[in-house]
């Protein structure tokens, strides 16, 4: 595998539905395909509130959750992004190069100073710089990333490009690697699971949880009780056992649905214990690391090492080419 892919994810502690379907199992499945760096950008964290004994908490959570889904440290490179101090100098180097007014354009910074106000800061206004250099760093190939994480990759083409015409060919320009990813939608029926809007299933909840949380959920507005017809195409939960149910279920729940059999109670249990199965094995997994925290550690520790010598490499290149010995 010559083809070297990055990705990141910050540390937001438990993952959930969105996250696993719109990014992690991508991951799992391309670690056969490309030479894989996985990084909790614990840094990137720093551009919006927070707490140092939360931050500390949740990235090791969120490693012991990758794990257990699948991220495997003998096929990939996972670590933390603070654990590589050679992206955070090469991040330097980058915005020697980067026009301010392009940064103060980027859709993110615009959406951030609208929901944080007050903590407009140096580190928020330069994350796409980080970004690049996240990915630079590595002389990454391709990169999975998001629709709403287009402009920040094209950031880094446009970067690495710059590099590139004035210092000599360096960086291969990273692609957009798009895979088929389904849209999730939190348990309001509205917005993209979150978190922080409260709308979502982790993927460690016990079963109980699950049917606890799906019984609040966002259903058909016009199908009031059992007995009433419904309108499958436009329920939420239906999109979700799309997900998790297998299609001969799925085909009857439409059916029983749209001609009025099926109430959203019994239906929402249903898909409650099909979520807990689908994440049975992934459950224990996760369960099994946290109570080897040590272990965990060290797998991060060990991917660093790893990284940072082929950060180190790159970098002296880059540092010979701009004059700096």
């Amino acid at each position: 595998m010559d083809k070297r892919l990055f990705s990141g994810i910050r540390p937001s502690g438990t993952l959930h539905l969105g996250n696993y379907f719109g990014a992690i199992k991508n991951w799992v499945e391309l670690q056969d395909q490309y030479q894989c760096i996985f990084e909790i950008v614990d840094y990137h964290g720093l551009t919006t509130p927070f707490e140092p004994e939360t931050l500390h908490k949740e990235t090791l959570e969120m490693a012991t959750g990758l794990l257990a889904c699948g991220i495997d440290p003998q096929k990939s490179i996972l670590t933390v992004q603070s654990y590589v101090s050679e992206q955070t100098e090469l991040a330097w180097i980058l915005g020697a190069l980067t026009p301010l007014g392009m940064l103060e354009r980027m859709p993110t910074y615009k959406e951030k100073k609208e929901q944080f106000p007050d903590n407009l800061n140096l580190a928020l206004l330069s994350y796409p710089v980080l970004m690049a250099a996240d990915i630079l760093a590595y002389k990454s190939d391709a990169v999975p990333v998001g629709e709403d994480q287009d402009p920040h990759l094209e950031f880094s083409r446009f970067i690495a490009d710059r590099f590139n015409k004035r210092f000599g060919n360096t960086f291969p320009l990273p692609q957009t690697l798009k895979t088929e990813a389904p849209r999730i939608l939190g348990l309001d029926g509205k917005n993209k699971m979150s978190k922080s809007m409260h709308n979502y299933i982790g993927l460690f909840e016990t079963p109980e949880m699950i049917e606890e949380k799906l019984k609040g959920a966002f259903t058909d507005p016009k199908k009031i009780k059992k007995g009433s017809k419904g309108h499958p195409e436009k329920c939420n939960i239906f999109a979700l056992h799309k997900l998790f149910s297998l299609p001969d279920l799925v085909k009857t729940i439409e059916k029983d649905c749209e001609r009025g059999n099926l109430g959203c109670v019994e239906c929402k249990k249903i898909l409650a214990q099909n979520i807990a199965a689908y994440f049975g094995e992934i459950r224990t997994k996760y369960e099994e690391l946290k109570r080897k925290p040590e272990e965990v550690k060290n797998i991060l520790l060990d991917g660093a090492e790893k990284a940072r010598e082929i950060a180190g490499v790159n970098l002296e290149e880059i540092r010979k080419k701009i004059g700096v010995r």
